[in-house]
Protein backbone atom coordinates (compact mmCIF):
# COMPACT_ATOMS: atom_id res chain seq x y z
CA UNK A 1 0.00 0.00 0.00
CA UNK A 2 1.06 3.18 -0.65
CA UNK A 3 2.15 6.01 1.53
CA UNK A 4 -0.71 8.31 0.56
CA UNK A 5 -3.34 5.39 0.76
CA UNK A 6 -2.54 5.11 4.40
CA UNK A 7 -2.64 9.10 4.72
CA UNK A 8 -5.98 8.86 2.87
CA UNK A 9 -7.56 5.91 5.20
CA UNK A 10 -6.03 7.74 8.39
CA UNK A 11 -7.84 10.95 7.70
CA UNK A 12 -11.00 9.16 6.60
CA UNK A 13 -10.78 7.04 10.14
CA UNK A 14 -9.95 10.57 11.80
CA UNK A 15 -12.73 12.11 10.24
CA UNK A 16 -15.38 9.56 10.91
CA UNK A 17 -14.52 9.61 14.36
CA UNK A 18 -14.49 12.63 14.86
CA UNK A 19 -18.53 12.52 13.63
CA UNK A 20 -19.22 9.80 15.84
CA UNK A 21 -17.67 12.01 18.50
CA UNK A 22 -20.39 14.82 17.24
CA UNK A 23 -22.97 12.67 17.29
CA UNK A 24 -22.76 11.08 20.46
CA UNK A 25 -21.89 14.76 21.88
CA UNK A 26 -25.01 16.37 20.64
CA UNK A 27 -27.09 13.68 22.06
CA UNK A 28 -25.79 14.38 25.65
CA UNK A 29 -25.54 17.99 24.91
CA UNK A 30 -29.27 18.26 27.21
CA UNK A 31 -30.51 20.87 29.66
CA UNK A 32 -28.59 20.53 32.90
CA UNK A 33 -30.48 19.59 36.07
CA UNK A 34 -30.36 22.83 38.62
CA UNK A 35 -31.08 20.35 41.39
CA UNK A 36 -33.39 22.39 42.95
CA UNK A 37 -36.51 21.56 42.15
CA UNK A 38 -39.14 23.28 43.60
CA UNK A 39 -43.05 23.08 44.32
CA UNK A 40 -44.93 26.63 44.15
CA UNK A 41 -47.34 26.86 46.32
CA UNK A 42 -50.73 28.64 44.89
CA UNK A 43 -50.67 32.64 45.30
CA UNK A 44 -53.40 35.19 45.96
CA UNK A 45 -53.51 37.78 43.51
CA UNK A 46 -55.86 40.25 41.95
CA UNK A 47 -55.04 41.06 38.37
CA UNK A 48 -57.56 43.03 37.71
CA UNK A 49 -56.77 45.83 40.63
CA UNK A 50 -53.37 46.01 38.82
CA UNK A 51 -54.95 46.51 35.47
CA UNK A 52 -56.14 49.24 36.73
CA UNK A 53 -53.94 50.48 38.27
CA UNK A 54 -51.31 50.25 35.34
CA UNK A 55 -53.85 52.06 33.48
CA UNK A 56 -54.23 54.88 35.71
CA UNK A 57 -50.01 55.02 36.21
CA UNK A 58 -49.72 55.68 32.43
CA UNK A 59 -52.42 58.41 32.81
CA UNK A 60 -49.34 60.49 34.61
CA UNK A 61 -47.37 62.49 32.14
CA UNK A 62 -43.97 61.53 34.77
CA UNK A 63 -41.94 62.60 31.68
CA UNK A 64 -37.91 63.21 32.59
CA UNK A 65 -35.44 65.51 30.91
CA UNK A 66 -32.36 66.41 30.37
CA UNK A 67 -33.16 69.87 31.56
CA UNK A 68 -34.71 69.63 34.93
CA UNK A 69 -36.72 72.88 34.77
CA UNK A 70 -38.51 71.54 31.58
CA UNK A 71 -39.85 68.65 33.96
CA UNK A 72 -43.68 68.78 34.91
CA UNK A 73 -43.04 67.70 38.84
CA UNK A 74 -46.42 68.53 39.32
CA UNK A 75 -47.11 65.19 37.34
CA UNK A 76 -45.09 63.60 39.95
CA UNK A 77 -46.46 64.53 42.96
CA UNK A 78 -50.14 63.58 41.42
CA UNK A 79 -48.21 60.15 40.99
CA UNK A 80 -47.00 59.92 44.30
CA UNK A 81 -50.53 60.88 45.74
CA UNK A 82 -51.92 58.16 43.82
CA UNK A 83 -49.38 55.76 45.06
CA UNK A 84 -50.66 56.83 48.59
CA UNK A 85 -54.06 56.74 48.00
CA UNK A 86 -54.30 53.39 46.04
CA UNK A 87 -51.30 51.60 48.48
CA UNK A 88 -52.58 52.69 52.04
CA UNK A 89 -50.95 49.34 53.45
CA UNK A 90 -47.43 50.12 52.04
CA UNK A 91 -47.77 53.75 53.39
CA UNK A 92 -48.75 52.94 56.87
CA UNK A 93 -46.33 49.79 57.56
CA UNK A 94 -43.26 51.03 55.37
CA UNK A 95 -41.30 53.93 56.35
CA UNK A 96 -40.90 56.09 53.43
CA UNK A 97 -38.67 58.52 51.94
CA UNK A 98 -38.32 61.50 49.22
CA UNK A 99 -34.93 61.32 48.04
CA UNK A 100 -33.71 64.05 45.29
CA UNK A 101 -36.33 65.92 43.10
CA UNK A 102 -39.15 62.75 43.10
CA UNK A 103 -37.30 59.61 43.80
CA UNK A 104 -38.76 57.26 46.51
CA UNK A 105 -37.57 54.56 49.17
CA UNK A 106 -39.42 52.46 50.87
CA UNK A 107 -38.25 50.11 53.60
CA UNK A 108 -39.98 47.45 55.26
CA UNK A 109 -38.39 46.37 57.95
CA UNK A 110 -37.51 42.79 58.51
CA UNK A 111 -37.22 40.61 61.76
CA UNK A 112 -33.74 40.08 61.86
CA UNK A 113 -31.40 43.67 61.03
CA UNK A 114 -28.30 41.07 61.12
CA UNK A 115 -29.58 40.27 57.28
CA UNK A 116 -28.33 41.97 54.42
CA UNK A 117 -31.59 43.82 53.05
CA UNK A 118 -32.98 43.05 49.62
CA UNK A 119 -33.76 45.70 46.99
CA UNK A 120 -36.73 46.20 44.45
CA UNK A 121 -35.55 49.01 41.93
CA UNK A 122 -38.26 50.72 38.96
CA UNK A 123 -38.90 53.97 37.83
CA UNK A 124 -41.49 56.90 37.78
CA UNK A 125 -40.14 58.72 34.53
CA UNK A 126 -40.72 57.80 30.98
CA UNK A 127 -39.51 59.02 27.84
CA UNK A 128 -41.89 61.48 25.74
CA UNK A 129 -43.83 60.76 22.60
CA UNK A 130 -42.13 61.75 19.14
CA UNK A 131 -42.59 65.43 17.52
CA UNK A 132 -45.28 63.97 14.84
CA UNK A 133 -46.27 60.93 15.89
CA UNK A 134 -49.00 61.43 18.43
CA UNK A 135 -51.21 60.64 15.09
CA UNK A 136 -49.81 57.04 14.60
CA UNK A 137 -50.88 56.06 17.89
CA UNK A 138 -53.95 53.65 17.97
CA UNK A 139 -54.78 55.12 21.66
CA UNK A 140 -54.10 58.21 23.21
CA UNK A 141 -50.37 57.55 24.60
CA UNK A 142 -51.14 58.80 28.01
CA UNK A 143 -54.61 57.83 28.48
CA UNK A 144 -54.17 54.04 29.79
CA UNK A 145 -56.49 52.68 27.43
CA UNK A 146 -57.52 48.94 28.25
CA UNK A 147 -59.10 46.83 25.47
CA UNK A 148 -59.01 43.78 27.26
CA UNK A 149 -56.45 42.65 25.34
CA UNK A 150 -53.88 45.42 26.27
CA UNK A 151 -52.81 48.23 28.44
CA UNK A 152 -51.66 50.89 25.96
CA UNK A 153 -49.59 53.99 26.88
CA UNK A 154 -46.07 55.37 27.41
CA UNK A 155 -45.01 53.28 30.55
CA UNK A 156 -46.95 50.18 29.73
CA UNK A 157 -43.72 48.34 29.06
CA UNK A 158 -41.17 50.67 30.41
CA UNK A 159 -42.05 50.44 33.50
CA UNK A 160 -45.08 51.28 35.01
CA UNK A 161 -46.07 47.48 34.46
CA UNK A 162 -43.18 46.75 37.02
CA UNK A 163 -43.66 49.23 39.33
CA UNK A 164 -47.09 48.94 40.02
CA UNK A 165 -46.87 44.64 40.06
CA UNK A 166 -44.21 45.07 42.73
CA UNK A 167 -46.25 47.32 44.60
CA UNK A 168 -49.30 45.00 43.98
CA UNK A 169 -47.23 42.10 45.39
CA UNK A 170 -46.30 43.87 48.63
CA UNK A 171 -49.67 45.52 48.91
CA UNK A 172 -51.19 42.01 49.13
CA UNK A 173 -48.30 39.85 51.02
CA UNK A 174 -48.91 43.10 53.90
CA UNK A 175 -52.94 42.17 53.23
CA UNK A 176 -51.40 38.46 54.27
CA UNK A 177 -49.94 39.22 57.07
CA UNK A 178 -46.70 38.38 56.06
CA UNK A 179 -43.36 39.59 57.29
CA UNK A 180 -40.33 39.55 56.17
CA UNK A 181 -37.23 38.27 57.80
CA UNK A 182 -34.64 40.98 56.06
CA UNK A 183 -35.21 44.82 55.90
CA UNK A 184 -36.69 45.17 51.99
CA UNK A 185 -36.36 48.53 50.20
CA UNK A 186 -38.26 49.40 47.56
CA UNK A 187 -36.46 52.07 45.11
CA UNK A 188 -38.18 54.23 43.01
CA UNK A 189 -36.24 56.49 40.97
CA UNK A 190 -37.71 59.33 39.03
CA UNK A 191 -34.79 59.94 35.80
CA UNK A 192 -33.86 56.57 34.75
CA UNK A 193 -34.20 57.53 31.00
CA UNK A 194 -31.78 60.20 31.44
CA UNK A 195 -28.55 58.55 30.89
CA UNK A 196 -25.89 59.55 32.59
CA UNK A 197 -27.24 62.54 34.31
CA UNK A 198 -25.55 64.04 37.27
CA UNK A 199 -28.35 64.02 39.26
CA UNK A 200 -29.91 60.74 38.86
CA UNK A 201 -32.25 59.67 41.63
CA UNK A 202 -30.90 56.37 41.53
CA UNK A 203 -27.23 57.17 42.00
CA UNK A 204 -28.56 59.58 45.20
CA UNK A 205 -30.14 56.47 46.62
CA UNK A 206 -27.37 54.44 46.42
CA UNK A 207 -25.24 56.95 47.46
CA UNK A 208 -27.64 57.09 50.54
CA UNK A 209 -27.01 53.93 51.14
CA UNK A 210 -23.23 53.76 51.38
CA UNK A 211 -23.00 56.57 53.76
CA UNK A 212 -25.45 54.52 56.37
CA UNK A 213 -23.66 51.84 55.99
CA UNK A 214 -26.04 49.82 54.35
CA UNK A 215 -24.63 47.11 52.03
CA UNK A 216 -27.24 44.56 50.21
CA UNK A 217 -27.87 41.66 49.18
CA UNK A 218 -29.33 41.70 46.42
CA UNK A 219 -30.80 44.01 43.63
CA UNK A 220 -33.39 43.36 41.11
CA UNK A 221 -34.36 45.85 37.94
CA UNK A 222 -36.02 45.85 35.31
CA UNK A 223 -33.88 44.28 32.16
CA UNK A 224 -35.22 40.76 30.72
CA UNK A 225 -38.23 39.78 29.91
CA UNK A 226 -39.66 36.02 29.24
CA UNK A 227 -39.93 35.92 25.10
CA UNK A 228 -41.19 33.25 22.87
CA UNK A 229 -38.09 31.66 21.86
CA UNK A 230 -39.81 29.53 18.52
CA UNK A 231 -37.66 28.34 15.57
CA UNK A 232 -40.11 25.46 13.64
CA UNK A 233 -38.28 22.32 13.58
CA UNK A 234 -35.35 23.77 16.18
CA UNK A 235 -36.93 24.95 19.48
CA UNK A 236 -40.48 26.10 20.81
CA UNK A 237 -39.65 27.10 24.43
CA UNK A 238 -39.63 30.45 26.36
CA UNK A 239 -36.40 32.51 26.93
CA UNK A 240 -36.15 34.02 30.61
CA UNK A 241 -33.35 36.30 29.85
CA UNK A 242 -31.89 37.60 33.16
CA UNK A 243 -29.40 40.74 33.00
CA UNK A 244 -26.52 39.71 34.72
CA UNK A 245 -24.24 43.02 33.43
CA UNK A 246 -25.22 46.01 31.06
CA UNK A 247 -23.36 47.90 28.95
CA UNK A 248 -21.66 51.28 29.65
CA UNK A 249 -22.26 54.57 27.41
CA UNK A 250 -20.74 57.15 25.84
CA UNK A 251 -21.47 60.87 23.43
CA UNK A 252 -18.63 61.58 22.30
CA UNK A 253 -19.18 64.58 19.39
CA UNK A 254 -16.22 64.95 16.52
CA UNK A 255 -16.23 68.34 14.16
CA UNK A 256 -13.44 69.17 11.79
CA UNK A 257 -12.30 72.69 11.60
CA UNK A 258 -12.02 74.50 7.81
CA UNK A 259 -11.49 78.26 6.48
CA UNK A 260 -15.06 78.62 5.46
CA UNK A 261 -16.07 81.13 2.85
CA UNK A 262 -18.66 81.54 -0.08
CA UNK A 263 -20.19 78.74 -1.56
CA UNK A 264 -19.19 79.71 -4.66
CA UNK A 265 -15.56 79.01 -4.40
CA UNK A 266 -15.74 75.64 -2.72
CA UNK A 267 -12.53 73.31 -2.07
CA UNK A 268 -12.63 69.86 -2.75
CA UNK A 269 -13.88 68.93 0.15
CA UNK A 270 -15.61 71.36 2.96
CA UNK A 271 -15.63 70.64 6.66
CA UNK A 272 -18.83 69.13 6.24
CA UNK A 273 -17.17 66.55 3.42
CA UNK A 274 -13.83 65.63 5.81
CA UNK A 275 -16.56 65.04 9.11
CA UNK A 276 -18.81 62.81 6.48
CA UNK A 277 -15.25 60.56 5.68
CA UNK A 278 -14.78 60.32 9.42
CA UNK A 279 -18.22 59.12 9.59
CA UNK A 280 -17.37 56.32 7.33
CA UNK A 281 -14.31 55.67 8.92
CA UNK A 282 -16.22 55.13 12.20
CA UNK A 283 -19.30 52.96 10.75
CA UNK A 284 -16.73 50.98 8.62
CA UNK A 285 -14.19 49.80 11.39
CA UNK A 286 -16.43 48.87 14.35
CA UNK A 287 -14.90 47.98 17.56
CA UNK A 288 -13.54 44.37 17.82
CA UNK A 289 -16.29 41.49 18.74
CA UNK A 290 -15.32 39.47 21.88
CA UNK A 291 -17.43 36.83 22.89
CA UNK A 292 -17.93 37.60 27.12
CA UNK A 293 -18.42 34.40 29.44
CA UNK A 294 -21.76 35.57 29.95
CA UNK A 295 -22.89 36.04 26.16
CA UNK A 296 -21.19 31.72 25.78
CA UNK A 297 -23.61 31.22 28.88
CA UNK A 298 -26.13 32.06 27.12
CA UNK A 299 -25.67 30.31 23.46
CA UNK A 300 -25.30 27.26 25.75
CA UNK A 301 -27.43 26.94 27.53
CA UNK A 302 -30.31 27.85 24.48
CA UNK A 303 -28.37 25.37 22.48
CA UNK A 304 -29.11 22.36 24.99
CA UNK A 305 -32.67 22.93 24.57
CA UNK A 306 -32.31 23.05 20.22
CA UNK A 307 -33.34 20.04 18.62
CA UNK A 308 -31.35 17.10 17.72
CA UNK A 309 -30.33 18.23 14.78
CA UNK A 310 -28.93 22.23 15.68
CA UNK A 311 -27.58 20.70 18.58
CA UNK A 312 -24.90 19.14 16.07
CA UNK A 313 -23.69 22.71 15.43
CA UNK A 314 -24.54 23.78 19.25
CA UNK A 315 -22.19 21.34 20.92
CA UNK A 316 -19.28 22.50 19.10
CA UNK A 317 -20.45 26.25 20.01
CA UNK A 318 -16.77 26.89 21.75
CA UNK A 319 -14.57 24.90 18.87
CA UNK A 320 -16.95 27.54 16.38
CA UNK A 321 -16.48 30.71 18.44
CA UNK A 322 -14.50 32.24 16.11
CA UNK A 323 -16.89 31.33 13.04
CA UNK A 324 -20.03 32.09 14.94
CA UNK A 325 -18.91 35.81 16.01
CA UNK A 326 -17.59 36.75 12.66
CA UNK A 327 -21.53 35.97 11.52
CA UNK A 328 -23.07 37.24 14.40
CA UNK A 329 -20.86 40.96 13.40
CA UNK A 330 -23.07 40.54 10.13
CA UNK A 331 -26.33 40.77 11.89
CA UNK A 332 -26.65 44.09 13.43
CA UNK A 333 -29.05 42.67 16.54
CA UNK A 334 -26.64 39.95 17.06
CA UNK A 335 -23.71 41.98 16.62
CA UNK A 336 -24.69 43.80 19.66
CA UNK A 337 -23.93 40.98 22.42
CA UNK A 338 -20.30 40.72 21.00
CA UNK A 339 -18.80 44.02 20.39
CA UNK A 340 -19.06 47.91 21.86
CA UNK A 341 -20.84 49.80 19.38
CA UNK A 342 -20.96 52.94 17.24
CA UNK A 343 -24.19 54.84 16.41
CA UNK A 344 -23.38 58.06 14.21
CA UNK A 345 -26.54 60.04 15.62
CA UNK A 346 -26.36 63.60 15.00
CA UNK A 347 -24.59 66.22 12.17
CA UNK A 348 -24.34 70.17 12.19
CA UNK A 349 -22.63 72.54 9.48
CA UNK A 350 -23.01 75.04 7.77
CA UNK A 351 -25.97 77.94 9.49
CA UNK A 352 -27.02 78.56 5.54
CA UNK A 353 -26.80 77.13 2.82
CA UNK A 354 -24.07 79.43 0.68
CA UNK A 355 -22.09 79.37 3.37
CA UNK A 356 -18.93 77.23 3.70
CA UNK A 357 -18.75 75.25 7.07
CA UNK A 358 -16.24 76.70 9.66
CA UNK A 359 -16.62 73.89 11.69
CA UNK A 360 -18.71 70.52 11.11
CA UNK A 361 -19.44 67.91 13.46
CA UNK A 362 -20.92 64.89 14.45
CA UNK A 363 -22.12 63.16 17.26
CA UNK A 364 -21.81 59.76 18.26
CA UNK A 365 -23.08 57.19 20.80
CA UNK A 366 -21.45 54.13 21.81
CA UNK A 367 -22.52 51.11 23.95
CA UNK A 368 -19.89 49.89 25.63
CA UNK A 369 -19.50 46.09 26.00
CA UNK A 370 -17.85 45.14 29.41
CA UNK A 371 -14.43 44.94 29.16
CA UNK A 372 -14.13 48.41 26.94
CA UNK A 373 -13.96 51.37 28.39
CA UNK A 374 -14.65 55.36 27.93
CA UNK A 375 -11.30 56.04 27.35
CA UNK A 376 -11.20 52.83 25.38
CA UNK A 377 -13.87 54.49 22.91
CA UNK A 378 -11.43 57.82 22.82
CA UNK A 379 -8.58 55.98 21.64
CA UNK A 380 -10.73 54.29 18.95
CA UNK A 381 -11.94 56.75 17.53
CA UNK A 382 -8.42 58.49 17.02
CA UNK A 383 -7.12 55.35 15.80
CA UNK A 384 -9.99 54.49 13.24
CA UNK A 385 -10.88 57.95 11.98
CA UNK A 386 -7.72 58.78 9.28
CA UNK A 387 -7.60 62.77 9.65
CA UNK A 388 -5.91 63.12 12.41
CA UNK A 389 -6.60 66.79 12.91
CA UNK A 390 -9.96 65.71 14.23
CA UNK A 391 -11.29 67.21 17.24
CA UNK A 392 -12.49 64.86 19.72
CA UNK A 393 -14.90 66.14 22.90
CA UNK A 394 -16.56 63.97 25.58
CA UNK A 395 -20.18 65.16 26.25
CA UNK A 396 -20.96 62.35 28.54
CA UNK A 397 -21.10 58.47 29.28
CA UNK A 398 -20.89 55.88 32.19
CA UNK A 399 -18.31 52.68 32.31
CA UNK A 400 -19.89 49.48 31.59
CA UNK A 401 -21.36 47.28 34.34
CA UNK A 402 -19.61 44.56 36.82
CA UNK A 403 -20.92 41.26 35.93
CA UNK A 404 -23.13 39.82 38.54
CA UNK A 405 -22.96 36.01 39.72
CA UNK A 406 -25.09 33.64 38.57
CA UNK A 407 -24.96 31.41 42.21
CA UNK A 408 -26.07 34.17 44.04
CA UNK A 409 -29.40 33.42 46.06
CA UNK A 410 -31.33 35.97 44.01
CA UNK A 411 -30.02 34.44 41.08
CA UNK A 412 -31.71 30.91 42.18
CA UNK A 413 -34.16 32.37 43.13
CA UNK A 414 -35.35 34.12 40.02
CA UNK A 415 -34.04 31.01 38.09
CA UNK A 416 -36.13 27.95 40.08
CA UNK A 417 -39.09 30.31 40.34
CA UNK A 418 -39.43 30.57 36.25
CA UNK A 419 -38.27 26.92 35.95
CA UNK A 420 -41.42 26.42 38.32
CA UNK A 421 -43.67 28.33 36.62
CA UNK A 422 -43.48 26.68 33.20
CA UNK A 423 -41.57 23.91 32.54
CA UNK A 424 -40.97 25.24 28.84
CA UNK A 425 -38.96 28.54 30.15
CA UNK A 426 -35.35 28.60 29.29
CA UNK A 427 -33.16 31.05 32.20
CA UNK A 428 -30.19 32.25 30.78
CA UNK A 429 -27.94 34.97 31.55
CA UNK A 430 -27.45 37.87 29.19
CA UNK A 431 -26.43 41.76 28.55
CA UNK A 432 -28.27 44.10 28.55
CA UNK A 433 -27.93 46.72 25.47
CA UNK A 434 -29.40 49.82 28.04
CA UNK A 435 -28.99 51.30 31.13
CA UNK A 436 -31.20 50.95 34.10
CA UNK A 437 -30.90 52.77 37.27
CA UNK A 438 -29.63 49.57 38.93
CA UNK A 439 -26.24 50.30 37.59
CA UNK A 440 -25.67 52.88 40.34
CA UNK A 441 -25.91 50.34 43.36
CA UNK A 442 -22.87 48.49 42.21
CA UNK A 443 -20.73 50.26 45.52
CA UNK A 444 -23.53 48.37 47.69
CA UNK A 445 -24.61 45.02 46.53
CA UNK A 446 -22.48 42.07 44.08
CA UNK A 447 -25.61 40.60 43.49
CA UNK A 448 -27.43 42.67 40.69
CA UNK A 449 -30.27 41.45 38.59
CA UNK A 450 -32.17 42.99 35.73
CA UNK A 451 -35.24 40.90 35.27
CA UNK A 452 -39.06 41.89 34.24
CA UNK A 453 -41.69 38.29 34.80
CA UNK A 454 -43.69 39.52 32.12
CA UNK A 455 -44.56 36.78 28.97
CA UNK A 456 -44.32 38.98 26.14
CA UNK A 457 -43.35 38.93 22.17
CA UNK A 458 -40.38 40.51 21.15
CA UNK A 459 -42.63 42.88 18.77
CA UNK A 460 -44.22 44.42 22.25
CA UNK A 461 -40.29 44.56 23.50
CA UNK A 462 -39.60 46.91 20.10
CA UNK A 463 -42.05 49.28 20.80
CA UNK A 464 -40.73 50.06 24.19
CA UNK A 465 -39.93 54.19 23.41
CA UNK A 466 -42.07 53.75 20.40
CA UNK A 467 -45.37 54.07 18.84
CA UNK A 468 -48.14 52.34 20.63
CA UNK A 469 -45.91 50.91 23.90
CA UNK A 470 -48.91 48.33 25.16
CA UNK A 471 -48.45 45.73 27.52
CA UNK A 472 -50.66 42.21 27.25
CA UNK A 473 -53.01 42.01 29.74
CA UNK A 474 -52.66 38.11 29.83
CA UNK A 475 -48.52 38.83 31.57
CA UNK A 476 -49.66 40.40 34.57
CA UNK A 477 -51.22 37.40 36.81
CA UNK A 478 -48.04 35.48 36.30
CA UNK A 479 -45.83 38.57 36.82
CA UNK A 480 -47.62 39.25 40.15
CA UNK A 481 -47.00 35.81 41.20
CA UNK A 482 -43.60 35.92 40.31
CA UNK A 483 -42.93 39.16 42.38
CA UNK A 484 -44.72 37.72 45.05
CA UNK A 485 -42.87 34.41 45.69
CA UNK A 486 -39.52 36.46 44.86
CA UNK A 487 -39.90 38.26 48.17
CA UNK A 488 -40.98 35.62 49.69
CA UNK A 489 -38.18 33.35 48.56
CA UNK A 490 -35.18 36.31 48.92
CA UNK A 491 -36.68 38.23 51.79
CA UNK A 492 -35.84 34.60 54.45
CA UNK A 493 -32.86 33.51 55.38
Amino acid sequence: MEVWQIILIAIACIFGLAIVITLIKAALFKPKSSGEKITLTEEKVDPKRAEQHISQAIQFKTISNHDPSLVNWNEFEKFHDFLRREYPLIHEKLECEEVGQASLVYRWKGRDSSLEPMAMLAHQDVVPVADGTLGDWEHPPFDGVNDGEFIWGRGAMDMKNHLICVLEATETLLEEGYEPERDIYICLGHNEEIVATPDSGAMQIADNFKKRGIHLDSVLDEGGAILPAKVNGIIDKYLAGVGVAEKGAADYKISVSAKGGHSSQPPKHTALGEIAKATLDLENHQCKPRMLPITRDMFEIIGRNVSYPARLIMCNFRFLTPLIKKVLMKIPAAATFIHSTTAVTMSEGSPQCNVLPQKASITANFRILPGDSVQGIKEHIQSVVKNKNIEIEFLKGKEPSKISPQDSRAFRAIKNLCEASNSDNIVAPFLVMGGTDSYHYENVCDNIYRFSPFTVDLSLVMCTHGTNERLPVASIPEALKFFKRYIRTVSGK
